[in-house]
C-alpha cells in the first residue's frame, strides 16, 4: 500500500492539506511515526514536534501493551486487557514505572536537541506510522488536550475500519489514507518498513540546512 515512511507522509500531508487547518502544529510519536509526519509538516508549511509515547507492557509479556504513558504524567490504560489479567495494584504501578523510565530516558534525548514546541490555541495534528490498538494514540491526543491545545486532529496512512469507532472522542477529527476491515499489523502495509531509530528521530527534527 505504501512504499516506505516518506511515501504514507506525502500521501497523508496531501489529505491534510485539503482541511485547510488552522495554525497547526505537527507532533509525530517517536519513533516511526516522525518519519510520516515530517513529510506531513512540508505539505502543511508548519512547524514539527513530538509526544513521546511508551507502551505498558504485560508482566513477562513486555510485546503484549496493556496501556500507554506520555509525556506529562499521562498514564491510559486497554480497559480489556487489564480486566482480563487481574493483576495486583503493585504489579501495574512496577510496569507504569518501567515504561516511565524508558520514556524519560528517550524525552531526554529528543528535548536536549529540541525543546517542546508549544500547542496551546493552536491545531495538534498527531501523527504516526499506523494505528493499531490505538493506545499510543489516545495517549498522544490526551497528552496534547492537556497541554491546551484548541483542536486535536489524529492523522494515520492506514488504521483498523473500526478505529474511528474505538478512538471516538479522543480527537476532534481522525484522518486516515486508507483503512482496512482485515486489518492486520501496521508494518505489512509498508513495502519498506524498516525501524526508525533516535538518530534518525533527531535529524528529521532538526531545521533545515
Amino acid at each position: 500500500m505504501f512504499a516506505d515512511r516518506r511515501d504514507a507522509g506525502q500521501r497523508l500531508g496531501a489529505r491534510l492539506r485539503d482541511m485547510a487547518l488552522d495554525r497547526p502544529v505537527v507532533l509525530g510519536l517517536p519513533r516511526g511515526g516522525v518519519p510520516v509526519a515530517r513529510e506531513v509538516a512540508a505539505a502543511l508549511a508548519a512547524p514539527l514536534d513530538v509526544i513521546v509515547v511508551r507502551k505498558i507492557g504485560v508482566p513477562g509479556q513486555a510485546e503484549v501493551g496493556m496501556g500507554a504513558v506520555a509525556e506529562d504524567g499521562i498514564v491510559v490504560w486497554n480497559d480489556d486487557i487489564r480486566a482480563q489479567l487481574a493483576l495486583p495494584a503493585i504489579a501495574l504501578d512496577a510496569s507504569v514505572a518501567t515504561a516511565r523510565a524508558a520514556l524519560d530516558e528517550r524525552v531526554g534525548r529528543i528535548r536536549a536537541a529540541h525543546p517542546q514546541l508549544p500547542v496551546r490555541g493552536r491545531t495538534a495534528v498527531i501523527v504516526d506510522d499506523g494505528v493499531a490498538t490505538g493506545i499510543d494514540a489516545r495517549a498522544a491526543c490526551r497528552c496534547a488536550r492537556a497541554r491546551g491545545a484548541a483542536r486535536v486532529v489524529l492523522a494515520v496512512p492506514v488504521a483498523p475500519t473500526e478505529w474511528t469507532s474505538r478512538l471516538a472522542g479522543e480527537a476532534d477529527a481522525l484522518v486516515a489514507v486508507e483503512t482496512d476491515a482485515d486489518f492486520t499489523a501496521v508494518g505489512s502495509y509498508y513495502d519498506d518498513f524498516g525501524q526508525t531509530s533516535d538518530d534518525e528521530v533527531l535529524a528529521c527534527l532538526a531545521p533545515p540546512r
